[in-house]
């Protein structure tokens, strides 16, 4: 047998093993997704429907539930826009200026992540709560944060607070201040600067770093469970109100409102991957250019 006949069987035989290795992977991939995330999800929503749907709609039209709902939309409609406010002056802060404190900075905006949801609850009590550093002053000016709407948006924004900034910092990094300047030197002033140039640069990331921050506010937990007092009806969220119904042993009722909370985070991870799907479309074509 020739060199290049044993050459040719050997690229072969790898080619072959690289192929079976790469469908074993891609399987046992999928495997793993299907049984760590499409069957709990399809266990919550089967659950959800397990006494038809009239069950179904009921525990999602309930009062308590609609509140809940109602609570929910409402911190994330303050929350977000808040954070949004944050992100892009930090993005703008950090990509496009150099001070002292710029590294203290960005790893600040990276705290939520470190930091358990629960602690960053139990801090907004003990400045805001009754006997807090804080609570005397409230209470004599008859101001409620804790056990209200108030300290549910805090703890939200709290938890929320990277997400905007840390999709727009690598992004307007990566873009430098040449076109800012350019638009400078034709004689438009900061805000036109911001609207014409900045804007459309970063349009894309702003709505991927949103719609992450939408979803996050949405499902959080930890923090608004502590600041919240779980006065059912008054100030639970829709994740406390799946917990209550589920410790009174009402499972339906609990998988059906988390069934409402699923069709939620499908919404927003359609947004996302949409929003994705234009940030990578605009980056090759900046890079074909």
């Amino acid at each position: 047998m020739s060199q290049s006949s044993i050459a040719a069987a050997s690229s072969n035989a790898a080619r072959r093993g690289s192929a079976t290795s790469r469908r074993v992977l891609i399987g046992l991939g999928w495997l793993i997704f299907a049984l760590f995330l499409l069957l709990p999800l399809f266990i919550v929503v089967s659950q959800g429907l397990k006494l038809g749907l009239g069950a179904f709609f009921t525990a999602i039209f309930e009062p308590d539930a609609l509140s809940a709902l109602k609570l929910t939309v409402i911190a994330v409609l303050i929350s977000v826009p808040l954070n949004l406010v944050f992100g892009v002056s930090a993005a703008w802060c950090v990509s496009k200026y150099s001070f002292r404190g710029k590294s203290m900075l960005v790893t600040l905006i990276d705290l939520p992540f470190s930091v358990s949801p629960v602690i960053a609850g139990l801090v907004y009590v003990l400045m805001f709560g009754a006997q807090g550093l804080f609570g005397p002053w409230l209470q004599d000016h008859d101001i409620q944060i804790v056990f209200a709407l108030p300290g549910i948006v805090l703890a939200t924004i709290f938890v929320t607070v990277p997400f905007v900034a840390r999709e727009l910092i690598p992004l307007m990094q990566e873009q430098g201040t040449q076109e800012e300047e350019a638009a400078r030197l034709l004689g438009a002033n900061g805000w036109q600067m911001f609207w014409h140039v900045t804007v459309p640069n970063i349009k894309w990331g702003l709505i991927y770093g949103v719609v992450l921050c939408t979803a996050r506010a949405m499902g959080e937990f930890g923090a608004v469970s502590v600041v919240s007092g779980h006065i059912r009806g008054v100030t639970n969220t829709l994740p406390l109100h799946v917990e209550i119904l589920y410790n009174e042993y009402n499972h339906v009722a609990a998988f059906a409102v988390a069934s409402l909370l699923l069709i939620l985070a499908l919404f927003i991870l359609l947004l996302k991957q949409w929003s994705e799907n234009r940030i990578n479309r605009l980056r090759a074509s900046a890079a074909e250019e």
